[in-house]
């Protein structure tokens, strides 16, 4: 499983229809959280994601739209009894930040935060995953993140690993997991019956940015890029002035780099009742763009190829 929930989609300023920037993933049951806006954990509650999986918080940038969510956070989980460490990946100052938690005697806290200095280009390593630092251009230092999943074993030819002797059951799981097997005197090797690696899927998140190269390298077909869509590209001149990017600007990105899904985030206030100017200017370029809604959530599913 891969779901991603868009708890916060709104730029800058919460309206009645958005709350600040919040994106959780959850895979396979863990719970990783991109940015944590004021009022994160009633979303979580609203959505019914769970906040006691939280193993990550991957914070793009210090604006505070991005980070005000997670005091409140850390603290709610401690009164519900978390016991687990939770660490908080960020740019420069993430390290800092965290330590106030624990310099505050007021948190309290009854499990263990830990703070990470991330550069672009530097790599988490997850379970069957890695997140990837990117460079983004913003108008304070900041980064976008790549969720970037591991190859999968090639399809099981179950047929000719019967041709070969092989009896279904274990041997055809060992088979699978790249491992020989002996079969009536004779080895039977994993290349004989499974195809070619496959790609796990990949979620490129981009926090607040210009279109810029590292993003559009990151996600080169890629399942799915969420992206800063901060105003439609009426606005082009205060989306570059304020360091944000227009739908049509991010449409074109990926167009370029071949994603299969586009969403936009981070939607400026000024379309809080009607966003069609921003899908419009979106659909010219790139057709299969969603603008996100809070609350929204999508399935990824793996690659049949």
């Amino acid at each position: 499983m891969l779901r991603v929930t868009f708890l916060g989609t709104g730029g800058s300023l919460p309206t009645r229809n958005r709350n600040p920037s919040a994106v959780m993933v959850n895979r396979e049951g863990e719970l990783i959280l991109f940015d944590c806006g004021e009022g994160t954990q009633q979303q979580m509650m609203r959505a019914k994601t769970g906040m006691m999986s939280l193993s990550s918080i991957f914070i793009s940038h210090f604006h505070a739209d991005h980070f005000l969510g997670i005091p409140g956070l850390i603290q709610t989980m401690s009164f519900m009894g978390r016991k687990e460490p939770l660490v908080i990946y960020g740019p420069k100052h993430t390290r800092e930040f965290t330590e106030l938690f624990r310099a505050l005697g007021y948190f309290n806290l009854k499990y263990e935060i830990r703070g990470v200095d991330l550069k672009p280009g530097d790599v988490v390593e997850g379970d069957g995953y890695v997140i990837r630092a990117l460079e983004t251009v913003h108008s304070i230092p900041s980064l976008g993140y790549a969720l970037v999943e591991d190859m999968r074993p090639g399809r099981f030819n179950r047929e000719r690993a019967v041709e070969l002797g092989v009896p279904p059951g274990p041997l055809f799981a060992k088979l699978h997991r790249g491992e020989p097997v002996e079969v009536e005197g004779k080895t039977v090797r994993p290349e004989e019956v499974v195809g070619e690696p496959r790609p796990g899927r990949t979620i490129v998140y981009t926090g607040d940015t210009r279109p810029c190269e590292a993003v559009l390298e990151a996600s080169r077909d890629a399942d799915l890029l969420i992206h800063d869509g901060s105003f439609a590209d009426e606005m082009a001149d205060w989306a570059e002035e304020s360091m944000h990017s227009t739908a049509g600007e991010v449409a074109a990105l990926a167009k370029d780099a071949g994603v299969r899904q586009l969403v936009l985030t981070h939607v400026s206030s000024r379309y809080s009742d009607d966003v069609e100017p921003i899908i419009n200017d979106s659909k010219k370029i790139f057709e299969n763009v969603i603008v996100a809604e809070d609350l929204m959530e999508l399935e990824i599913p793996l690659r049949q190829e």
